[in-house]
């Protein structure tokens, strides 16, 4: 078969291959796969969720370009990296440099956003740094800067034949005695100060009172202005600006006071600000961030309704919960000798109680409280009570885990009242461009600040026009590449670690379109993620366009319409796991019409997810959320219907999340668990009574580290454990359960203290892991794996596929429902030990969901999920929607966010919100069942779900 090659650039040109050859890839389950794939296309590497795509794209090609890249440091580089495993292949021909871009490494770092991330927020610090206008924060005025000339010439101008005091300020609003200053004023030989608006003479050992708040001035000179006197204004103003640094002071004969300054200042409040540079606009660097909350926008606090959810109930019942009930303690003896100062009683209800007292239990008084000596009776201590709330913030400095985790429960994530959530400090929000701090900017959806940006250059003046001509090229090149990819929802302001794995990977991808390489390999792990198929077409666009400057790019994905908009596809199967590995087909777009293999079949519609147009009736009842306003959400009434399956759908930066898991899911869980989690701002909520508890399954991932595995967060591996410790060999040994985990002494290899794998930090690339050399990646030493259980030592089982491990334990019903069910979610493929961190999000998810599922339902359980199909294929997507139908026919509720039309289709009740991202969003604009919609087509789901049926 010919490979096309429509590119103009020849990869000729490069290194004399047309292709990536490779020979004899035998990575995890790869079967000896010999391929060629053509350079400097598209190519789609697609197939059933465990087939070994990502083996083949990822831990085949990417990790041989990169262990090459590191062959080619310097030895000596080389021995603090150590030697990178080379995956089993057995070669790889007309490799080039390889870039990846996966969904896994998002930072958790609550200071990255999506400005700092793409490097468009350092571009506007630098931007306000140089052309920014200030204006003060007291007044509103204009700041201004003056030279010494311009100055002399106001005086000589305003003050014509007045008599004046020049004064240099010293000391503005501080504390102190400030002795060693007036001593150093008098040796340079002046003799008059002027101390808070009070002029004195200066006398030997003079000095205030140093608790108070103090503004010094030195008397420099006192004239009349005349224009004669120009040089001798000049000299005591040259000296005025050198003692005041920079700053001067004019008083008038009738107590007027005039700022000038050489830095910029406010004339009328003489208030002055430092010389702007990048970091004053900082949020991470002290110079810029907002001294209360640090840069972070929020603050926590401990609240008077976190320590008294129930005003009903009395303090000796628990009322404030840090207390709990009444004992015989210190504390309740202080509460109570407080109360019968004002004849009050411990059994009363807190809301009967005055406010006054309330005050002084939660924040103390100066005034001392007697308590009855138990070790001396008939003497009274007498002590002062700190206050509840005084106490607990004390002890958050240096507690330990344990005290921490209490005082978590009683601190509250409040917006910071200094800057209001703006993270900068006061005087860097007032410096403007065009009427807009920086904050304001970073609050703007990409979209609006790219139309801002836009008409910017014709609003600045001829000055500021020069400044920022270059910047502002940067920032309309970078602000484009992150529209190219369909991100124009998103805000600069936005944390990262609140994205999508593929809202977070086509941020990357923007950044590589913006560093224009050429002649290089780029592999991508399904960046269609979280996109609506409206905004598909953008993101083909953004890789075709990488593609035309000269590179190579391989996209892992089951997307339809990446796939015929692709130059080339590989579809690798034919199943997942040990019956996956191998070549299915492997041609053109047009050559899958005639193609074998299920990926053909559903491409071009041969075969079919099949839905019954007869939707559920559900059980009658509602749940409401009324008047949702948060982010863009313009006061939107959500009526679920229960007992069915519900779809949520809409453009990408619609509202969605805000709507689900920023609103409705704090406020369920924190009705059924009492979760600390605060919702957007809301009116009310009706029909809880209908629901008796909520399960949210998203994307994060199960852990953090290679510790945490399938098994382990299934719960199946504790069963295991026991069943090894029955075995008459651990008996015979003494073997408790705590022998076979890797995660505590005994049982584990301790070179890696049963992690399998070691992690090497590379200073300037991304950590290694590198199998342990000891026990070889098994975890546990010799003696653990000498216990065998049907010829298996524990590790084996660890090592085991899922489906295998459904028919090895298939005679134990307690093992297997929990496995079993992570079968039935279509994860067939991972092994039951496989590290988290290997684990793709929708995997993640997907083990969630069998864990949720192997749990007892009740039948008025509340599911939601966040785009399940996440990694799935079309025969994968099938196994999940009958395991989510079979929720629902108990009597659960399922909601769904979702993009894929194969799962909107198959929904009883879809809410669409629109009509487009951003703030042209936060409504719904149509719902009910997938024909209603079809019937009367609004907004962009409707029109995508009419051709899907």
């Amino acid at each position: 078969m010919e490979l096309k090659n429509d590119t103009t650039t020849s990869a000729l040109a490069y290194n004399g291959h047309d292709v990536i050859e490779i020979i004899g890839a035998r990575e995890h389950n790869l079967k000896n796969l010999n391929i060629n794939i053509p350079r400097n296309q598209l190519v789609v590497i697609t197939g059933i969720s465990g087939s070994g795509k990502s083996s083949l794209a990822f831990d085949t090609i990417y990790a041989e370009g990169q262990r090459r890249y590191m062959e080619s440091f310097s030895a000596y580089a080389r021995s603090f990296i150590g030697d990178m495993e080379r995956p089993d292949v057995d070669k790889i021909n007309g490799l080039s440099p390889v870039i990846s871009i996966e969904q896994k490494t998002t930072s958790r770092n609550p200071r990255s956003t999506v400005g700092t991330v793409t490097e468009i927020y350092d571009f506007l610090r630098l931007l306000y740094a140089r052309a920014g206008e200030a204006f003060s924060y007291i007044t509103g005025n204009k700041m201004e800067r003056l030279t010494e000339d311009q100055i002399i010439d106001r005086i000589l101008q305003l003050f014509d034949n007045k008599k004046l005091t020049l004064l240099a300020p010293l000391v503005k609003g501080r504390k102190g005695h400030y002795r060693e200053l007036f001593v150093q004023i008098r040796k340079q030989g002046f003799s008059k100060v002027r101390i808070d608006g009070q002029m004195e003479e200066l006398s030997a050992k003079m000095q205030l009172d140093r608790y108070k708040i103090h503004d010094i001035e030195v008397v420099i000179d006192r004239v009349i202005v005349k224009e004669g006197d120009r040089f001798r204004i000049g000299q005591s103003l040259k000296t005025a600006l050198k003692e005041g640094k920079g700053s001067v002071m004019i008083l008038e004969e009738d107590g007027k006071i005039h700022y000038f300054s050489k830095n910029l200042m406010d004339p009328e409040s003489g208030l002055s600000y430092d010389e702007p540079a990048p970091n004053s606009f900082s949020f991470n660097s002290p110079y810029g961030a907002c001294p209360i909350c640090n840069g972070m926008g929020t603050i926590e606090e401990i609240t008077r309704e976190s320590i008294i959810p129930d005003p009903t109930i009395s303090i000796s019942r628990g009322g404030i919960i840090p207390l709990g009930e009444y004992r015989d303690i210190w504390i309740f003896k202080k509460v109570e000798a407080i109360l019968k100062r004002y004849d009050l009683n411990i059994t009363a209800p807190i809301n009967q109680l005055p406010e006054e007292v309330i005050q002084i239990l939660l924040h103390g008084d100066d005034e001392p409280v007697a308590v009855q000596s138990k070790k001396y009776p008939g003497t009274d201590w007498h002590t002062k009570f700190e206050g509840i709330v005084d106490f607990l913030e004390r002890q958050k400095e240096g507690a330990s885990e344990k005290m921490q985790a209490w005082l978590n429960e009683f601190l509250v994530i409040n917006t910071c009242p200094e800057c209001n959530g703006a993270r900068l400090k006061k005087e860097s929000l007032h410096f403007i461009i065009d009427n807009k701090n920086i904050s304001e900017l970073s609050a703007m959806d990409l979209g609006s600040l790219a139309k801002w940006m836009g008409g910017l250059g014709e609003r600045l003046t001829g000055r500021q026009q020069i400044i920022a001509e270059e910047i502002l090229k940067e920032l309309n090149k970078r602000i484009g590449f992150l529209l190219d990819v369909g991100l124009e929802y998103l805000h600069l302001d936005r944390p990262l670690r609140t994205l999508s794995g593929g809202e977070a990977q086509r941020i990357r991808l923007a950044t590589q379109i913006g560093s224009q390489l050429v002649g290089v390999l780029y592999i991508l792990d399904e960046p269609s993620i979280g996109l609506h198929q409206r905004d598909n077409q953008k993101l083909i666009s953004a890789l075709k366009n990488l593609r035309d400057i000269g590179n190579s790019v391989i996209v892992v994905e089951h997307d339809k319409d990446m796939m015929i908009a692709s130059d080339f596809v590989i579809d690798i199967g034919p199943g997942a796991g040990r019956l996956g590995g191998k070549i299915v087909a492997q041609g053109t777009p047009e050559y899958f019409k005639e193609a074998p293999g299920l990926t053909a079949q559903y491409l071009y519609g041969k075969k079919k997810i099949q839905f019954h147009s007869d939707r559920r009736e559900g059980n009658g009842k509602e749940l409401v959320l009324v008047g949702a306003k948060g982010n863009n959400l313009k006061n939107v009434t959500l009526t679920l219907p229960l007992g069915k399956m519900i779809c949520i759908t809409g453009v990408s930066g619609s509202g969605k999340s805000s709507l689900i898991h920023d609103t409705l899911f704090p406020i369920l869980n924190t009705h059924f668990y009492r979760s600390r989690l605060t919702p957007l701002e809301y009116e009310k909520v009706e029909g809880l009574k209908n629901l008796d508890k909520v399960i949210e399954i998203d994307q994060s991932p199960i852990g953090r580290t290679p510790r945490s595995n399938p098994a382990t967060y299934t719960g199946v591996f504790s069963e295991i454990r026991d069943l090894f410790t029955n075995m008459p060999e651990s008996k015979i040994r003494g073997y408790k359960p705590g022998r076979f985990s890797f995660n505590v002494k005994g049982g584990r290899c301790e070179t890696c203290q049963g992690g399998g794998m070691r992690v090497i930090e590379m200073d300037f690339l991304p950590d290694v892991l590198v199998p342990c050399e000891t026990c070889k990646g098994k975890r546990y030493n010799r003696e653990t794996l000498e216990v065998r259980f049907k010829g298996k030592s524990i590790a084996d089982i660890l090592d085991m596929t899922v489906s295998e491990a459904v028919e090895f334990f298939e005679h134990f019903p307690k093992i297997l429902r929990k496995i079993q069910t992570l079968n039935d979610v279509g994860l067939g493929y991972i092994s039951l030990g496989q590290h988290a961190t290997t684990l793709s999000g929708g995997e993640a998810q997907r083990v969630k969901l069998a864990t949720e599922l192997s749990k007892k339902d009740t039948g008025k359980t509340f599911y939601i999920l966040d785009e399940p199909t996440t990694g799935l294929h079309f025969q994968d997507i099938e196994h999940l929607m009958d395991v989510l139908n079979k929720l629902v026919d108990k009597g659960n509720s399922v909601l769904i966010i979702e993009h894929n039309m194969d799962v909107i289709k198959m929904a009883d009740h879809i809410i669409d919100l629109g009509p487009e991202g951003g703030a042209a969003g936060g409504m719904i604009i149509a719902e009910g069942t997938p024909e209603e919609l079809v019937q009367n087509v609004v907004g962009h789901t409707s029109f995508f779900l009419k051709e899907e049926m």
